[in-house]
């Protein structure tokens, strides 16, 4: 066995050494440190995560040879302001200047990247960099997204937006990755975007089969080779020092196999690259929090074998990331260049990672519940900075509540978070951080409204607002209750509010004492309360107060009962599925402006929707199916938190539904609800569509179906969809969004095994079929998995309970019981091909962000509404308005000797930086008007929120000054010319179809 070991390791060494020449070596320290999966963030810290950055730093400091990269600040920061005494802190600054500590990504988490949304993968980005350029003056450059499940074409947008030079990912398709090693494909520039292109692309490279852990095979031991400090323990550290796993030291005995062992894996990693050099990453999860014994192993190895490189054809050397890459660089190679796609996660035939697009509904429903809560106090917060620098609402309070939901939302887009792929003590975990820090946003947002402008101010109500989610409100003996709704987007818009009331009629009237449109109805929800749909007119990041007046008693016609309309519900026999001998006989149909809805009476099932402006009729149904998946390994494959694997065909999972109809002058709402037995009576699914009424055509409150749904608790094993028929010729085609930035065309692929799961793609925001003449466009305020298995379907996976019997599930907690119910909400457009590109943009950010409802007790002179609205054309959306607070600066090498001057802890955050994002929502061609670039000019779009004395253009995170950003260029076969960007004179920027383009705002304080 020996002799054939050394003539295989002769035979790699000669046979590359006359290929290649010599084999340069990139061995790179890291640690993958989850923020949360198995362990919340607590026990992680106390168990090892602390000790990671600790030892580190001790140990670089010991020896000059050593390097090390960090990724996820999120522990780091906790390290820094918790655990690092000074010496720790003033040595992490000197590894710092020499570049031996290297900070990769710099965002707060390394973020998933199929079931994330736009603004989130930003946030958390900006708030890592934030700190770092705050407190050391670094602005990272290179990626590490080696974990996340699958990558997508938006995120090495962002990066080079942020300033990177290069990508580097990991988990993609195993049939893909072969593909790329066999043909030294793993590395290529990427453009992500088909608008963008060679504006924002990317040199990318591919982790090899490997991934970013070390070889841990030893043909020489039984033990677990490169891994000397073993495997980290929880809860507690051992007091002894003496970990499970630990390799076999390196000794006289074992330095030769040793090495001969890693030079082997050396040379089948360079065997799949282009160049000569070989990134070597060494580490994995939860290593290095006892570095002392990994260097004092590993010293001795790189020693080794640099001594006798002529020999192994092999050098190695301690590095960062940025020196790998460095020297890609400097080969001058020309690269293949990868148009606009994405990399899908891992398909095996039984297998599929496609199960996380919808695992634990709630949480994904509730963090971006949080992201768009934090939008809204984040914007209110910046207009009242700007036109009240003094005002009673405490400035360091105000961005505390901020930071503190930054930081939760942030901290919840890990690739275990997120995703659901957690253990249900983390996902509690992640639920708490969320659910208290928009407690403390509430209370800054009523703040905000509800307090006076300045001490000594008296006055009456004002035209004010803000928003929330609908909630009871129990009034006193003057039956009346004040309400303030709040716009968080830069357009005009009229939207429709529900208000839950526990009075059967109530009247609405504005901050001009004008009445409002109204509709009081019975809740479905509940026997005891009513809900009050509202329409509201809001301006561009625009408030008002509305007063409701209740009256015990039901309003007959009159002006009494002001622009309110009573609606009443209208029961339909419920039908049995076992009788649907005959279908189609008894049409009912529900009109409005845009469209003529018809439901069968024979089913209680939806029928078909006339588009009125297209006048094309397409047969539509709706109902829930059920795919009944295996729990037991030993009987085949089965589904758990990550993986999809169905068993067979969906299955219907109802036998009867029951319909209500409540027609209105505001909204008609559709109540249709489905029972698992015929004799059931509680149902156990149910859709409520809302028809809106009254709106012309063109509005886009006319043109939108919204839908909620209610399901669970489910059975063990069994995965829930929403299926949409239509008469759609497709061909099984699906679209759908790539983090809310960006359309995917999905085609459907006929695989031998498991196709069902194969063909399942993530929906963040927006999913759609079309064929020759229209399209059907479902729109989703949480991520979910869609596909479609058959002609004219599109089906919504909207809940998972599993339980299964594997080992390592069941060790980690991870088998995905989850017996909650879930609410997701969609919304339903149906137009020609012209016409719903101009509508689906903006309605998925108008979902996303609705109108925040918030009660008040008494009006005052709170925040008034501005003079004006912010009102942005219709292909451009304000991404982002907020005062970041971090110690930015537009002078860098100032910034450098200021932290170098500044003593621990005195930096005091800056209240008068204003971040702006703007984004062109369209790409090229997609239409003719709203595909072109947008010139416009900020000081006059933002004059009702002040003055603007400065504008600067600054990169994603806003580390950079746009015109100081340099991006390594790369050589492609496809060579573009990345051109220049900037603002023009007089403030007025052109933004191109797909840029976002970030400024800092000064404004005149008033």
């Amino acid at each position: 066995m020996g002799l054939i070991t050394l003539a295989l390791f002769m035979f790699f060494t000669c046979s590359y050494a006359e290929r290649n020449g010599p084999i340069q070596t990139f061995v790179i320290p890291h640690s993958h440190m989850d923020v949360g999966w198995v362990y919340t963030i607590q026990e992680s810290m106390h168990a090892y995560a602390g000790n990671v950055y600790t030892s580190v730093t001790e140990e670089l400091t010991r020896n000059k040879q050593r390097k090390f990269i960090a990724v996820e600040q999120e522990f780091f920061r906790l390290w820094w302001d918790s655990v690092a005494t000074d010496k720790h802190r003033q040595q992490v600054r000197q590894l710092l200047k020499e570049g031996r500590l290297e900070f990769i990504i710099g965002g707060q988490v390394m973020q998933d990247e199929a079931v994330t949304d736009l603004d989130d993968d930003i946030l958390q980005l900006t708030e890592g960099h934030g700190f770092l350029y705050e407190t050391f003056g670094v602005r990272p450059r290179f990626s590490w997204h080696v974990d996340p499940f699958g990558a997508s074409a938006t995120t090495p947008v962002l990066f080079a937006l942020a300033g990177f030079h290069a990508h580097l990912i990991s988990r993609i398709d195993y049939d893909l990755k072969d593909d790329m090693q066999e043909n030294r494909k793993l590395q290529f520039v990427w453009r992500g975007s088909p608008s963008l292109r060679e504006q924002q692309e990317i040199f990318t490279h591919t982790m090899d089969q490997f991934s970013y852990c070390t070889p841990s095979n030893l043909p020489f031991s039984n033990s677990s080779g490169f891994y000397w400090n073993g495997v980290a323990v929880f809860p507690d550290p051992p007091k002894n020092g003496v970990y499970p796993n630990m390799s076999l030291p390196v000794t006289k005995e074992t330095l030769r196999p040793y090495a001969e062992t890693m030079v082997r894996n050396i040379q089948q990693r360079a065997a799949w690259f282009r160049t000569n050099h070989v990134l070597w990453p060494w580490g994995c999860d939860k290593q290095f929090y006892n570095s002392s014994v990994q260097f004092a192993n590993m010293d001795p190895l790189v020693n080794y074998i640099n001594q006798n490189s002529k020999e192994f054809g092999v050098t190695v050397q301690y590095a960062t990331l940025s020196e790998y890459f460095q020297a890609v660089h400097q080969t001058n190679l020309t690269w293949e260049c990868v148009n606009d796609h994405t990399m899908e996660t891992h398909r095996k035939p039984f297998q599929a990672w496609t199960g996380f697009f919808t695992s634990r509904n709630v949480l994904k429903g509730v963090a971006r519940k949080a992201s768009s809560k934090l939008k809204a106090a984040e914007t209110l917060f910046t207009q009242y900075r700007v036109s009240y620098p003094d005002g009673p609402v405490p400035k360091e309070e105000a961005l505390q509540k901020l930071k503190a939901l930054r930081w939760a939302v942030s901290e919840v887009q890990h690739h275990d978070g997120i995703t659901g792929t957690e253990s249900p003590k983390v996902a509690n975990m992640y639920m708490e951080h969320l659910t208290q820090a928009m407690m403390g946003v509430d209370e800054l947002l009523a703040a905000l409204f509800i307090l006076p402008q300045g001490l000594d101010t008296v006055g009456d109500s004002d035209a004010s607002g803000q928003n929330s989610i609908p909630m009871v409100y129990r009034v006193g003996i003057d039956l009346e209750q004040h309400i303030v709704v709040y716009n968080p987007l830069a357009w005009n818009t009229t939207a429709v509010i529900n208000v839950t009331v526990t009075f059967p009629m109530a009247t609405v009237f504005d901050d001009q004492g004008q009445p409002v449109p109204a509709q009081i109805q019975g809740s479905a929800e509940s026997n005891t309360t009513y809900d009050l749909f509202i329409v509201v007119d809001l301006g561009g990041l625009q408030h008002r107060k509305y007063l409701v007046r209740f009256s015990e008693k039901p309003c007959e016609e009159g002006p009494e009962c002001g622009l309110t309309h009573q609606a009443w519900v209208v029961p339909f026999e419920r039908q049995n599925v076992s009788k649907w001998l005959k279908t189609g006989r008894r049409l009912l149909p529900v009109l409005n402006e845009c469209y003529k809805i018809k439901l069968d009476q024979d089913t209680n099932l939806l029928h078909s929707i006339t588009d009125r402006q297209a006048m094309r009729t397409v047969t539509v149904s709706q109902d829930f199916w059920e795919y009944q998946v295996n729990g037991d390994v030993s009987a085949g494959p089965i589904s758990d938190n990550y993986v999809f694997s169905a068993n067979s065909s969906a299955v219907r999972a109802y036998k009867a539904i029951g319909l209500e109809i409540v027609p209105g002058k505001v909204i008609t709402e559709i109540r249709q609800y489905f029972y698992r037995e015929e004799t059931d009576e509680v149902y156990s699914f149910s859709v409520t569509t809302r028809v809106p009424q009254g709106f012309p055509r063109g509005r886009p409150l006319c043109h939108r179906l919204e839908q909620s749904y209610s399901l669970g608790p489910l059975a063990v094993n069994t995965e829930v969809v929403l299926r949409t028929r239509t008469g759609l010729k497709n061909n099984r085609t699906l679209f759908t969004d790539d983090n809310g930035y960006q359309m995917m065309k999905r085609p459907y692929r006929p695989f031998v095994d498991n196709i069902i799961a194969r063909n399942y793609y993530p929906m963040v925001r927006t999913a759609y079929i079309e064929d020759d003449s229209s399209r059907l466009v479902l729109l989703s305020e949480r991520a979910h998995g869609v596909s479609s298995q058959a002609e004219g379907e599109l089906e919504v996976m909207l809940h998972r309970r599993l339980w299964n019997n594997q080992l390592w599930n069941l060790g980690y907690n991870l088998t995905l019981n989850d017996s909650s119910v879930v609410r997701p909400s969609l919304w339903m457009t149906l137009g020609s091909l012209a016409a719903t590109p101009s509508l689906h943009q903006r309605e998925a950010l108008e979902l996303q962000h609705r109108p925040v409802v918030m009660p008040i007790d008494r009006p005052q002179h709170g925040m008034g509404a501005p003079l004006r609205p912010v009102v942005l054309p219709d292909n451009l959306h304000l991404l982002t308005l907020c005062v970041p607070g971090w110690a930015y600066s537009s002078n860098h090498t100032l910034h450098l000797r200021s932290i170098g001057k500044r003593d621990t802890g005195t930096t005091q955050p800056d209240y008068n930086r204003v971040l702006m994002r703007i984004m062109h929502l369209y790409e090229t061609g997609v239409d003719p008007v709203l595909s072109q670039p947008v010139t416009i000019n900020i000081k006059e779009v933002l004059q009702s929120v002040g003055e603007v004395r400065v504008l600067e253009e600054r990169s994603l995170t806003g580390t950079w000054d746009i015109s100081d950003l340099r991006r390594w260029e790369w050589k492609t076969s496809e060579r573009g010319q990345r051109s220049s960007v900037g603002t023009g004179g007089d403030f007025n920027v052109t933004i191109l179809p797909k840029e976002i383009r970030t400024f800092f705002v000064s404004f005149k304080l008033k």
